[in-house]
């Protein structure tokens, strides 16, 4: 995809000033009228700004029974009322008739918005006979379960729900990658430059970024659930999240865009940490999950300015190191990158503060349990044995061999693992063979792999008999806080260090390098250990207009 253009420069300066408030929708789903009443209510109360009446979804839904008392006034939000048959994803499995039966009579009731199906929205304009109130606006829909197409394929498709007379276009489609959303972000910057009202959304994690970006393309609306499980569409946030995690409500053109790369992300606080951070300093700035399988395309693709700076997590890291334009010293020593700051000629900088976050913990956790005054570190001249050879597996050596430890290299894979080894001097052992590998007392073990990760809590690097050998035990997972290796390890005697230590001062240093001042004291501190569960965390002219991807 072509460098792209900034979105001041395709956004007429009047529909610029002109433009509104993307709106927060939350879908009411439940089984029965009362029941989504209150759901409806409960939206309100948690700040948004209309309700989606999914009446496919009622259990013997009764129109002239039930959307009386759905739509009296006065309601405590503005109704959307969507009846989707199950050939467009919903469940409604009836004719035609009886459903734009219902849909007319909630217009009747004074229902604010109507959902209706491209497919079938010729056939409903002409059964209401132009009876549509002129406060009712009638949404044209189309939902893309498989794909999401070219960017002329959506403005062939635009074009043709703007020709029903819509006076709100709909398009949804799904990411089979995160590049996939680009063109959606570019049909709404078309849009916005149209004065086109639209709603335009992608489908499931790889898509999630659209749901929170949308403001600063000029969306129409966003979707956000009541609450995790309730979700109405895939990958859908919370609208809670959307407004106090990602602070959703001051997300507009000139917003900055940070976020962490990897795959997966789902478990990441990094979300919740860096916005609470920008909020605190008052940067207009979000911070999104990049669900991402092929890294040089996606920094290919989003490639402005406005999206300034990335956290880089699994697999990426050694990665990124050939994907940055420069690389600080350290960080190329290391071989692995875990923060990328794009500068203002467009040029990606690569930096490690892997490897002083971890270390510098393991150095506290240690002196915590000794009463010396040594300024030499606690590291120097002990065993120091890293499990994996990823990223953050290069950050530790490299740390470790600094301080003056004798570092040891296990990984699944010997290779991996022989060539870290070569790099650092170090020997290099396969998982197995580190089960029997004791050759003194008082070893530090450091385990920089995602084993026992959430949701897979249950598994560990090494057994409860091996950890007999060490002194020290480290764990870069942090979803949970106490894994089982970290457990298992302080039941042997030896001293824990847990990854959020090593989150918390890794993601202080990203914090620094993203905005160019110290990181706001105590405030990741405060945050990170308040979190101890994983995050909920996430036509042809239109080619022409580029947002800033």
């Amino acid at each position: 995809m072509a460098a792209a253009m900034s979105v001041s420069a395709v956004v007429p300066p009047a529909a610029a000033v002109a433009r509104a408030r993307t709106l927060l929708c939350v879908p009411a789903t439940a089984r029965a009228p009362r029941e989504m009443a209150a759901e409806v209510a409960a939206a309100a109360a948690l700040g948004a700004d209309l309700a989606e009446l999914r009446l496919d979804c009622l259990a013997g839904f009764a129109p002239r029974r039930d959307l009386p008392a759905l739509l009296a006034k006065p309601r405590t939000l503005p109704a959307l009322v969507t009846y989707r048959p199950k050939w467009e994803g919903g469940e409604y499995e009836g004719e035609d008739e009886p459903r734009f039966e219902a849909l007319q009579l909630a217009m009747e009731l004074g229902a604010e918005y109507v959902d209706i199906e491209l497919k079938v929205a010729d056939k409903f304009i002409k059964f209401m006979s132009g009876k549509k109130p002129v406060t009712c606006k009638l949404i044209v829909s189309s939902h893309n379960y498989e794909n999401t197409p070219s960017a002329e394929e959506l403005g062939k498709l635009l074009a043709q729900i703007q020709a029903t007379g819509a006076d709100i276009v709909k398009i949804a489609t799904t990411a089979t990658e995160i590049v996939d959303v680009s063109r959606m972000f570019q049909i709404l910057v078309h849009c916005q430059e149209k004065q086109v009202p639209i709603i335009g959304l992608v489908m499931n994690d790889r898509g999630f970024i659209s749901r929170v970006l949308c403001p600063k393309f000029g969306g129409y609306l966003t979707f956000g659930s009541l609450e995790k499980g309730r979700e109405s569409a895939p990958a859908q946030p919370t609208v809670a999240d959307l407004i106090n995690v990602y602070n959703i409500r001051q997300i507009g053109p000139d917003t900055k865009v940070f976020g962490i790369i990897g795959k997966p992300v789902g478990h990441s606080k990094s979300p919740i940490l860096h916005n609470e951070a920008f909020r605190s300093v008052g940067l207009n700035a979000v911070y999104v999950p990049f669900l991402v399988d092929d890294l040089a395309k996606f920094l290919h693709t989003y490639s402005s300015p406005d999206f300034a700076g990335f956290s880089c997590t699994i697999p990426h890291k050694e990665d990124a190191v050939r994907c940055c334009d420069e690389v600080d010293p350290i960080a190329r020593d290391i071989g692995a990158v875990n923060t990328i700051i794009r500068k203002p000629n467009g040029n990606l900088v690569g930096y490690n503060t892997d490897y002083v976050g971890a270390i510098s913990a393991i150095e506290d956790g240690i002196r915590a349990t000794q009463s010396t005054r040594s300024t030499t570190s606690p590291l120097a001249g002990r065993l120091f044995v890293v499990i994996g050879a990823g990223g953050a597996g290069k950050a530790l050596a490299y740390g470790a061999k600094e301080k003056g430890a004798r570092v040891v290299i296990a990984n699944r894979t010997f290779a991996r693992a022989q060539e870290l080894g070569n790099l650092i001097g170090g020997p290099a052992l396969t998982l197995a063979e580190l089960e029997n590998y004791h050759p003194e007392e008082g070893m530090i073990l450091a385990n920089t792999t995602a084993i026992g990760m959430h949701p897979n809590t249950n598994d560990t690097p090494l057994s409860k008999q091996a950890l007999k050998s060490y002194a020290v035990v480290f764990d870069a997972v942090y979803t949970p806080k106490e894994t089982r290796l970290l457990r298992e390890a302080a039941e042997c005697g030896a001293t824990v260090v847990s990854g959020l230590e090593m989150f918390i001062r890794q993601a202080e240093g990203q914090f620094e390098h993203f905005t160019g001042m110290p990181a706001v004291d105590g405030k990741f501190r405060a945050l990170a250990t308040s979190l101890d569960n994983p995050s909920t965390m996430k036509g042809n002219d239109i080619a022409a207009a580029k947002p800033r991807l």
